[in-house]
C-alpha cells in the first residue's frame, strides 16, 4: 500500500520507514506537518500514519486535510500516553485506530493486514456493483423481430407519461420493461417502486397503496405514507393487476383520472404525481367479461398496450440471452460450455418457464459444469427425442418427455383441486398455493 508516514522524531522514522519497507509497502516520509499537507494536495495515498504533535501543521489539521481530499484514505494517529484525550479526538474526526507510543511493530502490521482487508472487500464490492449496473442497463436483451418491435415501442412511449399495461406470460420480464420504461422517461431521476398485487391481501395493499392516518385501524399508531406517496415524481409500478380487488378498483381509478387519493382513515384529498406502469400475465378483458375487473379502469389502464412475446416465439435470442445470463452470474469461462449440440436442444424445446427459467438454467450450468451431473441435467432437460403421449395414436408431440410429463402431472394436480372445491376457482388455488390469477392462466390454456 502506499503509506505517507508523518514523524519528527528522526529514529522513530527512519525504524518505522525500514519497517514498513520490508513488508513491501511504498513509503513517503516528512517530519514537518506543513509539508505533509503540501504532499496531500498533490499525491493519493491509501494509509497516513502521523503524530500528533508536529513542527507546523498538527496531526489533527493532517487527517482533516486527508478527510477533505479523500474520504477513501485511512488515517492512523500515533500519540505519546499524555495525549490520548487527542487520539480520541482523532477518532470522533474520522481517524481509522491510534497508536500508543511506544507501541510494537506488529501492532501497526496487524493494522495495516485489516485496513487491506477492509480495502480489497471495498474493491470488490464497487466492481460487483459496477458489474451490475452494467447488466441492469442491458434491461432488454435481443435481436428478434419481436423484441426489435418491443425495443421499439418501449423508445417512443417511455419518454411521455402515458400509463402502460405490459402484457406477458409468467417469466417473459414485465417487470424489466417496466424499468426500461421508467430509465427512459424524464422520472428516470425520481423513484420506481414495485408492488405485486397477489402477494398481499386486500386490506394490507389498500393501506400499502394508499397509506393510512394514525388510528384507521387497530396497530394504526402513526400515519404511513403509502407507495404512490414514496414514488413522489416517480414510477408506481402494479404487478398483477387482473388480482387487484374489486373494492379497491375505484380508488385506482381516481388516481389514473384526478391525480389524486385519500389515505386509508382520512377525509382530504392528497395530489398525487407519478406514472403508473401495470402488469398482467392474463386476458385482462377476458377478466372485464367475467366481471372480475371494472371496464372503465380498464379502458384507462390500456391506453398503451405492450405485449411481450413468450421465449419460445423469439428462439434467434436463445444465445444471446444465456450468454448475458452466464457473464452475469460471473461464468465467462463456461462459455465454452455453449457446443452446437446444446443449442440445437435449446432450440428444440418451448420454454414454458421463459426468460426466467433460461436463467435458472444457466445458473444450473454453473453450479454442475465439470461434474459428472452435467451431462445428466443437459439430458434430462433436453432429451433428443419429442415425446409421444399415450393414446395419441402417434399424433407428434413437440415437447419434450420431462416438459409433457410435468404438464400432465400439473393437469392431474389442478383437476384434482377443484375437484376438492367443487369448481372453486378462488378455493383451489388457495389449496394449491398459488394466485387466483396464475391458476385462471393455467385453467384458460388447458380448459380444463
Amino acid at each position: 500500500m502506499r503509506i505517507l508516514l508523518v514523524e519528527d522524531d528522526k529514529i522513530s522514522r527512519i525504524t518505522l520507514k525500514d519497517f514498513l519497507l520490508k513488508e513491501r509497502h511504498e513509503v513517503t516520509v516528512c517530519e514537518h506537518g506543513d509539508e505533509a499537507i503540501g504532499l496531500l494536495g498533490a499525491h493519493l495515498f491509501d494509509v497516513i500514519l502521523t503524530d500528533l504533535r508536529l513542527p507546523g501543521a498538527s496531526g489533527l489539521d493532517i487527517l482533516r486535510t486527508a478527510k477533505g481530499a479523500s474520504q477513501e484514505t485511512v488515517v492512523i494517529v500515533m500519540t505519546a500516553y499524555g495525549t490520548v484525550d487527542t487520539a480520541v479526538e482523532a477518532l470522533k474526526m474520522g481517524a481509522y485506530d491510534y497508536l500508543t507510543k511506544p507501541f510494537a511493530p506488529d501492532r501497526l502490521l496487524s493494522m495495516l493486514d485489516h485496513i487491506r482487508q477492509l480495502r480489497q472487500a471495498l474493491d470488490e464490492n464497487a466492481q460487483l456493483r459496477r458489474r451490475l449496473q452494467s447488466f441492469e442497463s442491458k434491461v432488454l436483451i435481443g435481436d428478434s423481430p419481436a423484441m426489435r418491435k418491443l425495443m421499439e415501442t418501449v423508445q417512443l412511449v417511455a419518454a411521455r407519461d402515458y400509463t402502460v399495461l405490459v402484457q406477458g406470460e409468467s417469466g417473459t420480464g414485465k417487470e424489466l420493461v417496466a424499468r426500461a420504461l421508467h430509465a427512459r422517461s424524464p422520472r428516470s431521476d425520481r423513484p420506481f417502486v414495485t408492488i405485486n398485487c397477489a402477494a398481499l391481501p386486500a386490506s394490507l395493499l389498500e393501506s400499502e397503496l394508499f397509506g393510512h392516518e394514525r388510528g384507521a385501524f387497530t396497530g394504526a399508531v402513526r400515519r404511513h405514507d403509502g407507495y404512490f406517496e414514496r414514488a413522489a415524481g416517480g414510477t408506481v409500478f402494479i404487478d398483477e393487476i387482473d388480482d387487484f380487488p374489486l373494492s379497491l378498483q375505484p380508488k385506482l381509478l381516481r388516481v389514473l383520472q384526478e391525480k389524486e387519493f385519500v389515505r386509508v382513515g382520512g377525509s382530504s384529498s392528497i395530489a398525487v404525481d407519478v406514472r403508473i406502469i401495470c402488469a398482467t400475465k392474463v386476458d385482462l378483458f377476458a377478466e372485464v367479461n367475467a366481471g372480475r375487473f371494472r371496464a372503465d379502469l380498464f379502458y384507462r389502464l390500456n391506453i398503451i398496450p405492450v405485449t411481450i412475446p413468450p421465449l419460445r416465439q423469439r428462439k434467434e435470442d436463445l444465445v444471446l440471452l444465456l450468454t448475458h445470463f452466464l457473464e452475469k452470474h460471473g461464468a465467462q469461462d463456461k462459455l465454452h460450455l455453449m457446443t452446437s449440440d446444446l443449442v440445437t436442444r435449446l432450440h428444440a424445446y418451448d420454454w414454458p418457464g421463459n426468460v426466467r427459467e433460461l436463467e435458472n438454467f444457466a445458473e444450473r450450468m454453473i453450479a454442475l459444469a465439470g461434474t459428472a451431473s452435467y451431462d445428466d441435467m443437459i439430458r434430462d432437460a433436453f432429451p433428443a427425442d419429442p415425446l409421444s403421449p399415450p393414446g395419441d395414436s402417434g399424433a407428434h408431440d413437440e415437447r419434450t418427455p420431462y416438459a409433457a410429463t410435468m404438464e400432465a402431472k400439473e393437469h392431474e394436480l389442478i383437476a384434482s383441486a377443484l375437484r376438492s372445491t367443487g369448481g372453486n376457482v378462488a378455493a383451489a388455488a388457495k389449496l394449491l398455493g398459488l394466485p387466483r390469477s396464475t391458476l385462471r392462466s393455467k385453467l384458460g390454456k388447458r380448459r380444463i
